[in-house]
């Protein structure tokens, strides 16, 4: 294992001391930046929970997915009168899908859940399979749903860590970004609100949502994009959510920034090569590398590739990994090729003439 140290800093310091656990109200959280995948805060975060209507986000994501926004919705009678937060839809009217979503996102309606959900799956359950398959290839792996609008329910759960991986992938889908950003909205005959304080509070914040029940408590995921960095706050049974949410997206952008550590192209080390016309070839990154790093972190590359090599090599040809670390841990792992080609050296054989005259 060869090593190579991107000067960064000259310290580690862990992201949680920028967030005193004691000074965080929520009894899970996570702090995650969208653009490179890094948790900045954790507090408990594979701890399962209940998610009242933040389960709402993975009911408009697989909306977006799979409808079209034009469409034209008939109200099924199952989706009038349902409990909790409502748009109070009427069995019979027709709504397009894109006016269900805002009555979803930004109004909470659990009938515009249900509604959706019936015209996407068939039915609530079969439509909860859509959310758990998605889920599943999401890589959610302490997440269940059994309905689309968090209604207290067994078997109904997530986390804080699961939660903002899935508001990050979300965000990049445009129809959810439209909605889930909006503040005021007329849909269907109905004037909507946003429930998000946030997007009238805090610089950049651009979703996602509210949550709320007795038993849960209130559950936020919101999202914030400044100078085209997103950083995604999510925290369980929060009593002080909006203080929170504000703290921890001003601290996460004050407190780390984006840097470039690895180009695409550029030689990261050589490795001897045997029986070869040269006698080392470079290793080449394969892809460029960004992480968000605090002033005072430090950047170690480390090389996975043979001790030597037997010639013939090929530019091109894989040739081990490059891992990223912080703190002596990987965070990022780029796959290294050789950089030339090199031929295997030829022995050249004396001629009958020479050796006559060299034993004459």
């Amino acid at each position: 294992m060869k090593r190579l140290f991107a000067g960064v800093a000259a310290a580690f310091l862990a992201a949680a001391l920028f967030f005193p656990c004691n000074a965080m109200s929520a009894s899970s959280a996570v702090l995650l930046d969208a653009q490179t995948g890094r948790v900045l805060y954790e507090k408990q975060p594979d701890k399962q929970s209940l998610i009242a209507s933040t389960t709402k986000i993975m009911t408009a994501l697989v909306v977006c997915e799979q409808c079209n926004v034009l469409d034209r919705v008939r109200i099924p009678a199952e989706a009038v009168g349902i409990e909790g937060s409502s748009m109070y839809l009427k069995a019979g009217e027709v709504l397009t899908v894109q006016d269900l979503l805002y009555g979803l996102m930004l109004h909470s309606g659990n009938d515009a859940a249900v509604a959706l959900a019936i015209y996407c799956g068939g039915t609530v359950e079969g439509f909860a399979e859509l959310m758990n398959d998605k889920a599943h290839r999401l890589g959610l792996t302490n997440t269940h749903f059994v309905n689309p609008n968090g209604l207290d329910s067994p078997g109904h759960y997530s986390t804080a860590k699961d939660m903002a991986m899935l508001a990050a992938y979300a965000m990049e889908n445009p129809i959810f970004y439209k909605t889930v950003s909006a503040k005021t909205v007329t849909a269907g005959g109905r004037t909507l609100r946003n429930h998000n304080k946030l997007l009238w509070t805090l610089d950049g914040a651009d979703g996602v949502k509210t949550g709320y029940t007795k038993k849960a408590g209130r559950i936020l995921v919101s999202s914030c994009t400044r100078q085209g960095r997103r950083l995604i706050a999510v925290t369980m049974n929060d009593g002080n959510d909006w203080q929170d949410h504000q703290r921890l997206m001003e601290t996460g952008f004050s407190g780390f920034s984006v840097k470039q550590i690895v180009n695409k192209g550029a030689c990261l080390g050589t490795v001897p090569i045997v029986s070869g016309t040269s006698g080392a070839v470079k290793l080449i990154a394969t892809k460029d590398f960004s992480y968000a790093l605090s002033q005072n972190e430090q950047v170690e590359i480390v090389l996975s590739q043979p001790e030597f090599a037997y010639a013939p090599v090929v530019q091109g040809q894989a040739a081990g990994y490059a891992y990223v670390c912080i703190d002596k841990k990987a965070v990022g792992k780029i796959p290294l090729v050789y950089g030339e080609t090199v031929e295997m050296k030829q022995e050249t054989k004396p001629s009958l003439w020479s050796k006559l005259f060299k034993g004459g």
